[in-house]
């Protein structure tokens, strides 16, 4: 059955869990499976089939330590970068199969983004420990490596820097969340020159309270395709935070319950993994769920959580169901819809897939 088809003879369905509390909704979403062993997670018009196996590989021969972020080529290759130093890339099918790996051996590979340039598509990889950002070829071979920002004098020594995320500018220009570091946003031109920093620790809009906090980031087009914001997350905050590409604040949307990772924008929809509903995330390691937000950046459904509950204009907490995920890190959304969630700290599991129905 076709997904538009699905929703249209749901839809009572649909209006039936609307109008629940939050604990029998996740009961009627968990239990309405399609053959009776595949799980539908999510809400509204936004459900997903989960398929667990679909990423697992032989780890004799390319295991993962943690899978942290993917990417899509435009050839429909999905790309994702873990920290695992034998395979720092792994390039699979929409199948789920593993086409091609390649590694620099670094023991941190954190954030992933994907850019084209004249037609050439490149990868930016963040790497915490080796504290440098490099730009390379699909194929892996390194074509730059950013400067280091200390020459900015904002940091005492080098170690202090370690980025966790980048996201690149119509133009070329390069912003780099230092989101393990000091939380400076860093801003760079195509050719890998520091034009500006900002953010960093400290209290008000334009800053982050503490470390840990400016996670990731995007470009959003949503409202204004001509006039982008970029779009952070702040992870300990439970919010995300758009400014102008100069650092200022323009608005932010909190989301308690939801400890984000970078936001990932695809069509109207905002997407981003939660590591987790709860603090420590030690002590619920399987709080972790998907958040999809609409153009008005309002959660219209949260796959692998109860269902997200608003009152007025306030959306009240959100919690993980503790059934599907292990510490979600990032989410990949392919051109069919599906969601490919890549974890963190899960006993080194492979790549979720959740079908769109």
């Amino acid at each position: 059955m076709k997904r538009r088809d699905f929703i249209k003879n749901t839809s009572l369905v649909a209006g039936a869990i609307a109008t629940t509390s939050p604990a029998m909704s996740m009961n009627l979403v968990k239990n309405n499976t399609n053959d009776g062993t595949t799980p539908i997670i999510g809400h509204g018009t936004h459900r997903y089939k989960v398929h667990k196996n679909w990423g697992v590989q032989d780890v004799s021969k390319y295991p993962v330590k943690n899978c942290h972020e993917m990417v899509q080529s435009k050839d429909g290759r999905l790309f994702m970068v873990t920290d695992e130093p034998k395979n720092n890339v792994l390039v699979y099918d929409l199948e789920g199969k593993v086409v091609k790996s390649w590694t620099h051996h670094f023991k941190a590979a954190h954030g992933l983004t994907i850019t084209e340039e004249n037609g050439t598509e490149y990868l930016f990889i963040t790497c915490l420990w080796q504290h440098k950002v490099i730009k390379t070829t699909l194929e892996g071979e390194i074509v730059m490596t950013l400067k280091h920002p200390i020459e900015r004098g904002l940091y005492r020594k080098e170690t202090q820097y370690l980025p966790s995320e980048t996201a690149i500018a119509p133009n070329g220009d390069i912003y780099v969340v230092d989101g393990y570091g000091l939380q400076y946003i860093i801003k760079y031109n195509a050719k890998g020159d520091i034009l500006d920093v900002f953010g960093g620790i400290g209290g008000g809009k334009n800053f982050f309270p503490k470390r840990w906090d400016a996670h990731g980031l995007c470009f959003d087009y949503r409202e204004d395709p001509n006039n982008p914001m970029l779009v952070v997350a702040q992870r300990m905050g439970n919010k995300f935070k758009w400014m102008d590409l100069n650092g200022n604040f323009i608005k932010e949307v909190r989301l308690p319950g939801a400890f984000v990772s970078r936001p990932v924008i695809k069509g109207d929809y905002l997407y981003t993994a939660v590591l987790g509903s709860e603090f420590p995330w030690a002590n619920a390691p399987k709080s972790g769920y998907v958040c999809i937000l609409n153009k008005e950046n309002k959660v219209i459904s949260a796959p692998g959580a109860f269902e997200p509950i608003y009152q007025g204009e306030e959306l009240q907490r959100m919690k993980g169901d503790q059934q599907h995920f292990i510490r979600p890190h990032d989410v990949c959304i392919d051109q069919d819809e599906n969601i490919y969630v890549c974890q963190w700290d899960s006993n080194h599991t492979y790549p979720i897939k959740l079908e769109r129905i």
